[in-house]
């Protein structure tokens, strides 16, 4: 982002918000010159960074108890959402909302600009060179990717590997970041993870930490562990949320059509929160679908299944890849639908240790 012509951006009722929002603007420059040097960038906000700003300690610590963990989480939620927050006057919501709009920048951007912060975004390597190349570069942070296939068509082991690959450093192909799995269906399995780790020539056991690991049992469950993966991430940098499926216990939960439209604003819901996650901490986040059989679909069609969630899920993900068997241990993948990739497909195998190139028939 251009600090250059921040001067008389903000046209705010008090001076010194303009002050204080410029001295930060400068801070803020130094601050990301300095994480360039270290290799390290940080992109979002620690909430404590309000204090300079006078906001008091106990208000901080309503908003992280109700689930605000950074300055960028508060400037994107809604005057009504933040009025909720127990103990916060309408008030002091209002004074809030105008430091953070100091401190965020949520404004018009130029195209160039735009496409100067595009050259910059980290993709995560599959551990297929014809995958990366589909993808350009790999799994991209920073949006939603959404997988769905049949069973075994390796949409698991994608997410696994992932888990390891989001670790390796930037230059081969990864973020240098932690990994959060939220798995809905019972198929996590540490020792795969080890095997993958050993592959790219990792400690199994360093790799195995940094993954942290949790099982949905329910659909309200899944939203609860959201807001729980967000206070995890404030307190060091993460890389990825894997959601392996994210629609397995909204499918179970809601029966029926009469549950049909509570089941879809209630899936829109959490895709909302993971949308927000994905922007406000830079992470990839990368989520299994289920596929049904389409009743539309002739049965001698290529491939007669769609996958679940409607049109909801289909506007959350930014980029949908559908996964289908090959031949033996070979998948197919390809790209269902995307602002930036062209509709093609790529071949990749799923072996002991993660996703990996096809092998030749």
């Amino acid at each position: 982002v251009s600090h250059s012509h921040t001067k008389h951006r903000y046209t705010l009722p008090i001076e010194t918000m303009a002050a204080v929002a410029q001295q930060y603007y400068e801070e803020a420059a130094q601050n990301e010159q300095m994480g360039e040097e270290d290799g390290t960038y940080i992109a979002y906000q620690p909430l404590d960074g309000l204090q300079e700003h006078g906001v008091a300690v106990n208000d901080i610590q309503k908003l992280n108890d109700a689930g605000f963990h950074t300055v960028e989480s508060v400037a994107h939620a809604t005057v009504r959402k933040l009025s909720e927050v127990r103990g916060l006057s309408e008030a002091k919501v209002l004074k809030i909302k105008e430091i953070v709009k100091g401190m965020v920048v949520m404004e018009f951007k130029t195209a160039a600009d735009a496409l100067e912060d595009r050259k910059s975004l980290v993709t995560l390597t599959t551990g297929s060179t014809e995958l990366d190349k589909l993808l350009e570069g790999g799994i991209e942070t920073g949006s939603i990717t959404e997988v769905f296939g049949e069973f075994r068509t390796g949409k698991t082991q994608l997410c696994h590997t992932l888990c390891v690959t989001c670790q390796m450093p930037v230059t081969d192909g990864g973020a240098e970041g932690k990994a959060i799995y939220i798995d809905t269906e019972g198929t996590f399995r540490p020792q795969r993870l080890q095997a993958i780790a050993e592959r790219f020539g990792m400690d199994p056991s360093v790799a195995l930490e940094n993954v942290a690991y949790a099982r949905a049992h329910n659909s309200e469950h899944q939203t609860e562990l959201l807001k729980m993966a967000a206070a995890i991430m404030s307190q060091d940098r993460y890389a990825l949320i894997v959601v392996d499926s994210a629609t397995a216990l909204y499918r179970t939960d809601y029966s029926g059509r009469g549950e049909l439209s509570e089941r879809q604003m209630q899936l829109a819901q959490f895709l909302r929160q993971l949308t927000r996650l994905a922007e406000e901490f830079g992470v990839a986040v990368f989520i299994t679908n289920q596929v049904v059989a389409n009743p539309d679909g002739m049965s001698f069609a290529k491939d007669s299944t769609k996958p679940i969630g409607g049109n909801i899920i289909a506007h959350a993900s930014t980029t949908r890849l559908r996964l289908r068997k090959g031949r033996g241990e070979n998948r197919i993948c390809t790209v269902f639908d995307s602002p930036t990739l062209p509709e093609a497909d790529a071949s990749y195998a799923v072996g002991p240790q993660g996703i990996c190139d096809a092998q030749d028939a």
